[in-house]
């Protein structure tokens, strides 16, 4: 299977020195499914989500979806959307506003748009915090409400970049289970450095060590039969 007849999210040779950090990637991701990424920290994870949302250009190599060549792309022209760990939420606007722009980046919702948003503040725990700031919000409602944008995005690719790591256990399982059902249908990939978010959520997993991204594999077998590198990270935490 070439890169222009394969469906869904392929690296091709992908190449990127950034500092000290060589990257090298070739890979396809299932389609529709959701992928876990893990690897030690400073390994390239968030590196990988970069290039594919084309906040960083490959020094070699090419990254497609559907067929189509994706790296040539600006950021917003991709079919991509994407949470780092900063949440990247907009100060002067509203909880309602912030995620409302996955339905609108001018804001013009219809009355329709306005119910899916609250909808989704209640799946979210965060019922009747509409009108709130994100100043006023914990770390975890901040991320919460990032959450929520991307869950309501159309986009058909979706990179989380440990979107959870602010959340206590209980909310943080919560919060999995609601996006991997409501991002269902989506391809996405999932950064997390806890093998159990892999495991219970994953079907693949992709590994990644000093650069070097493996191509995915099933997440059970990977677990059960660790390469040297993957037995060492885990026996150290991993966490």
């Amino acid at each position: 299977m070439t890169a222009t007849d394969a469906s869904g999210l392929r690296l091709v040779d992908v190449r990127l020195t950034l500092g000290r950090l060589t990257l090298g990637a070739d890979l396809t991701l299932t389609p529709g499914a959701m992928t876990a990424v893990i690897g030690p920290s400073g390994s390239g994870k968030s590196t990988l989500l970069s290039l594919i949302a084309g906040f960083l250009t490959p020094d070699a190599g090419t990254v497609h979806w559907n067929g189509s060549r994706i790296d040539t792309l600006p950021p917003g022209q991709r079919p991509v959307s994407v949470l780092f760990q900063d949440n990247n939420l907009f100060p002067h606007l509203t909880v309602a506003q912030n995620i409302g722009l996955a339905i609108s980046p001018r804001l013009r919702l219809t009355a329709d748009d306005q119910l899916r948003i609250k909808a989704m503040l209640d799946q979210l725990d965060l019922g009747g915090m509409e009108d709130r700031k994100p100043s006023s919000l914990s770390g975890g409602q901040q991320s919460r409400v990032a959450l929520g944008r991307i869950l309501l995005s159309d986009r058909p690719v979706v990179l989380l970049d440990e979107p959870f790591a602010a959340l206590g256990p209980g909310l943080r399982q919560q919060m999995l289970a609601l996006a991997e059902e409501t991002l269902a249908g989506h391809t996405v990939l999932m950064v997390s450095h806890d093998p159990g978010d892999a495991l219970t959520h994953a079907a693949e997993t992709i590994f990644v060590t000093d650069g070097m991204v493996r191509p995915p594999q099933p997440t059970r077998v990977l677990f059960d039969q660790p390469p040297p590198e993957l037995s060492d990270y885990l026996g150290k935490g991993g966490t």
